[in-house]
């Protein structure tokens, strides 16, 4: 299976897909917004992703706070949260720098707005995961979906895959952990390959919630193919996702990571071009101990090995032990087949 955003695909056979989260860092500020995508072309990311939130058809206003909300979240979102006229603006200022943009509509009727503005695939929140019915009128607007699993029990993830399976739209799960940020020994990254041998068909990726990039890197050689980062242009901007946001140099060194992480997770072993002129001197020869007289019988008294190897390779000593000289061998050279008979 293949997920298409505008004109990247995301495959098994491909890079992964390195998606800048911007949540809410940007505090509502279109200006904020615009220099994180800057930014985030300019660091590699595939992707940038914003969030669309209409509070009242997403939640009630009375709802319990996580402890990384300094206010109630609905209070935040009603003054945070981009409008439709700044998600367009926003996905404009996507195109002219060439960078994909991704939403994450936290509602129905949200997701009906971002398709409206042209939008090419869907975002799913882990709070979403469970949400067969708003999933099922998400998928009937015809969009790719990414849907993030944190917060999920496995027999949970096989009910979506089942579910969305049915809907005949192209989908893909990201690994994650919903902690901000997480404990490390929560984060059973092995859970990875997993999902992909359990949903063989379906595109897995990483939702990454650590302030670091461990994590990230380690996804990648677990074949995650998605990996999502929360981004923010200064760590000491305030706000719900703060803890769980890497600045803009950590987002350069991710990309540069995982693209030098791919390149290096071949599976052939042979003998490199580079590496050739290294063996012929780090690798060892067999070399006399001592001077050897013409007509001598060798013993293993006479031999030994050293570098360079560019003489008798030093595991086939054995097969030198036993024979006679064709001449003198001084001491401490290279034996070479011409010395023996």
């Amino acid at each position: 299976m293949e997920i298409s955003i505008r004109n990247r695909r995301i495959s098994n056979n491909g890079p992964a897909y390195i998606i800048a989260e911007a949540c809410d860092n940007h505090m509502g500020d279109t200006a904020t917004a615009k220099e994180m995508i800057r930014q985030s072309k300019l660091a590699g990311a595939d992707c940038i992703k914003f969030q669309h939130h209409l509070p009242d058809e997403e939640m009630l206003r009375d709802i319990p706070m996580s402890d990384n909300f300094e206010e109630p979240l609905y209070d935040f979102l009603i003054k945070h949260a981009l409008t439709l006229g700044q998600h367009i603006e926003l996905k404009a200022y996507c195109e002219e720098l060439g960078i994909d943009y991704l939403c994450t509509p936290f509602s129905y009727k949200a997701a009906v707005e971002i398709a409206q503005i042209g939008a090419d695939a869907f975002k799913i929140g882990s709070g979403e995961m469970t949400d067969i019915t708003s999933l099922k009128a998400i998928a009937a607007l015809g969009l790719p979906m990414i849907i993030s699993t944190g917060m999920s029990t496995f027999d949970e993830i096989k009910r979506t895959y089942s579910v969305m399976k049915k809907t005949g739209v192209l989908f893909g799960f990201t690994y994650c952990v919903s902690e901000y940020p997480p404990n490390y020994e929560d984060m059973n990254l092995n859970f990875i390959p997993i999902m992909k041998n359990e949903f063989s068909d379906c595109i897995i990726g990483h939702s990454d919630h650590t302030p670091d990039l461990y994590t990230s890197f380690a996804a990648v050689t677990l074949g995650a193919k998605i990996i999502e980062k929360h981004i923010i242009l200064d760590k000491r901007t305030p706000g719900p996702d703060q803890s769980v946001s890497i600045d803009m140099r950590d987002l350069a060194l991710l990309v540069d990571g995982i693209r030098k992480i791919e390149l290096a997770l071949g599976n052939e072993r042979k003998i490199h071009a580079k590496e050739q002129s290294i063996r012929e001197w780090a690798f060892r020869s067999v070399v006399s101990t001592k001077e050897i007289p013409e007509g001598a019988l060798i013993t293993e008294d006479m031999l030994w090995t050293k570098r360079p190897g560019t003489g008798i390779p030093s595991h086939r000593l054995p097969e030198i032990i036993g024979k006679k000289t064709r001449r003198l061998i001084p001491q401490n050279v290279l034996v070479s087949w011409d010395d023996i008979v």
